[in-house]
């Protein structure tokens, strides 16, 4: 009887606006705040995880900016490769050895008659996105084998055999052609047989494997500068502003299609920060209005509540009645939080799967804990208001 008698008290006292506008204030608090760590979530996701790794997307070729053509304009120095290699967003970093050698290449197929001067590079094997055991050469080796950039392949399909009226290739077809690679050398021409036994996606260079490059170096080296011009990093985020701000201001480039999201990175920093501190600042005001509406609810019945503990109801009592009244919305309020992101996430999850992009269909560990904590503090709050007005 005593507790209906309070009920009805305290529903009379707390007024349906001022009840449904703490209500709203907290519902959009928490969404926001939610939401955002939800973003963040997704954020992580797309940039770490397994699903959406490019495997060319981790290693960059990076060269300088050429801003004169003066000879060796650019070379990079060993200081600069040095400075590079210590950067934190730098896992690992091989040098493109360059050939400082003369060598023609030369088909020796009727199907693609071609002779043409040419250049190698070599890169250390960790760096090639390509695995065969036939990526190995010595001076006993019956062929040199060679890696070639599938870019090439596509010029060639594309665009040169189309005007000059040679046949278009396929990777397997290329493969079983043999190339003559002559060396010039101060006792004339030394020729090679070459054979094509991969196609890069990561390096836009004619590759040997760097057994052959030190070798045709020492042997057949034009006594010029084999300082390299190109060298490529390995790391874990091709979009990391730090990366693309210090190639900038080191005036160095790379592949500027695997670090454009740089630029959407940012924005994207922005919307979930905005996000985070809008529902932090939601979040406190919410706390504010849910704290004067208790506080007028309980003073408006406060000369009812006096006479309960002068007749002898017990303030703990009380004071567990009056949480068990205002607490249980809260739990309410979150559940249907957590059910309204769970739904924008799970559709959200649909739309980018139609565009490759995969993210998790459920919400995080991290979003139902921070619904979790919220959860503690409003308890807090509450309780403390409760306990400070009744006394």
């Amino acid at each position: 009887m005593l507790f209906q008698l309070l009920k009805k008290l305290i529903r009379a006292s707390s007024g349906r606006s001022r009840f449904i506008m703490a209500v709203l204030g907290l519902s959009i608090a928490l969404t926001l705040i939610l939401a955002g760590i939800q973003l963040q979530s997704n954020y992580d996701q797309l940039l770490h995880g397994k699903n959406n790794q490019d495997s060319i997307a981790d290693f960059l070729v990076i060269n300088k900016q050429l801003t004169s053509s003066e000879p060796n304009a650019s070379i990079l120095s060993d200081a600069e490769i040095a400075r590079l290699k210590q950067q934190p967003f730098v896992d690992a970093l091989g040098i493109l050895t360059p050939g400082t050698f003369k060598i023609s290449l030369q088909s020796m197929s009727d199907r693609i008659p071609f002779q043409t001067d040419f250049a190698f590079e070599s890169v250390p094997d960790e760096f090639i996105d390509i695995n065969s055991k036939d990526w190995n050469w010595n001076e006993q080796s019956s062929y040199l084998p060679l890696i070639i950039p599938n870019m090439f392949l596509d010029i060639y399909n594309f665009q040169f055999s189309i005007s000059q009226g040679m046949p278009q290739l396929t990777q397997q077809q290329l493969q079983s052609i043999t190339f003559r690679v002559v060396i010039e050398s101060p006792q004339g021409g030394i020729a090679y047989a070459a054979k094509v036994i991969g196609f890069s996606d990561r390096i836009s260079a004619v590759l040997v494997p760097h057994s052959f490059m030190d070798w045709a170096n020492k042997n057949f080296g034009s006594g010029a500068s084999g300082k390299p011009s190109r060298v490529v990093i390995r790391t874990k985020d091709p979009g990391n502003p730090a990366l693309v701000n210090y190639l900038k201001e080191h005036k160095l480039s790379t592949d500027a299609d695997k670090t454009r999201f740089s630029k959407y990175r940012e924005i994207v920093n922005v919307v979930v920060n905005t996000s985070w501190i809008t529902g932090g600042l939601m979040l406190m005001f919410a706390l504010l209005i849910f704290t004067l509406f208790i506080q007028l609810t309980i003073a408006s019945a406060k000369d009812e509540i006096r006479l309960l503990l002068t007749l002898g109801a017990s303030p703990r009592q009380l004071k567990y009645f009056l949480i068990k009244q205002f607490f249980p919305v809260n739990i309410i309020i979150t559940i249907i939080v957590l059910a309204l992101i769970s739904v924008l996430q799970f559709v959200l999850q649909k739309l980018l799967l139609k565009q490759y992009i995969f993210v998790s269909s459920f919400i995080s560990w991290p979003t139902i804990t921070a619904a979790i904590l919220v959860l503690l503090v409003l308890w807090i709050v509450n309780t403390r208001a409760i306990k400070s007005y009744l006394k």
